[in-house]
């Protein structure tokens, strides 16, 4: 059965040829997008359609056998549900005058949708720590670059300081020199004066005898 054999076949239960051209055409195209867009088409009692990434690997050329390297690529892949295996098998016989694939039931298309916004929403949660990890990142090197910074700047600034210290102490020890002069000069003034009063004593006492 082709496409147009398929159309024929629905045209009776859709109201017309065009209506069933139209159904059919929806359903592929809505099929085929969300295969490519990654997502999951499951058809309950029917099966499921979804992508599958093959990785590289080798492969023999049928007609020559030699071996060919195959890229890395993606495939759709369709899975029959069980009531469809159960149909092909023989195990369940197909129901006269009803659809052999049982309708969807009550609530699993609102499911569906659902489990598509909790699938934007763990992506975009995804996104949001991927940032915040890269923000955390960030920070952590610009802490480590302020430390290193802070330890260099100590460093440089302590053979400064010792510099300066050394200059002070030699500044004072220099004072001190000058000091201690000063202090022995004084130190031998004190004697003079004690002479002095003993030349003055002598002289009274030498005009007293006369």
């Amino acid at each position: 059965m082709n496409k147009a054999q398929l159309v024929e076949a629905i045209a009776d239960k859709v109201g017309g040829r065009q209506q069933a051209a139209d159904a059919v055409d929806a359903v592929l195209d809505a099929i085929v997008r969300a295969v490519v867009a990654g997502d999951r088409v499951s058809v309950t009692g029917f099966g499921s359609f979804e992508k599958v990434d093959r990785p590289a690997r080798y492969a023999r050329n049928p007609q020559t056998g030699e071996r060919v390297r195959v890229k890395k690529t993606s495939v759709p892949r369709f899975r029959a549900g069980q009531g469809f295996k159960d149909l092909v098998s023989g195990s369940k016989k197909l129901p006269k005058g009803e659809v052999a694939v049982k309708k969807a039931p009550k609530g699993s298309l609102t499911g569906g949708v659902a489990r598509t916004t909790a699938k934007a929403a763990a992506k975009k949660a995804t996104a949001k720590k991927a940032v915040a990890k890269k923000v955390t990142a960030k920070r952590a090197v610009t802490a480590a670059k302020t430390a290193a910074a802070k330890k260099t700047t100590a460093k440089k600034a302590a053979p400064a300081a010792k510099k300066v210290t050394a200059a002070a102490k030699k500044t004072t020890a220099a004072a001190a020199k000058k000091t201690a002069p000063a202090k022995k000069a004084t130190a031998k003034k004190a004697p003079a004066k004690k002479i002095t009063a003993r030349k003055t004593t002598a002289k009274k006492a030498t005009a007293r005898k006369k």
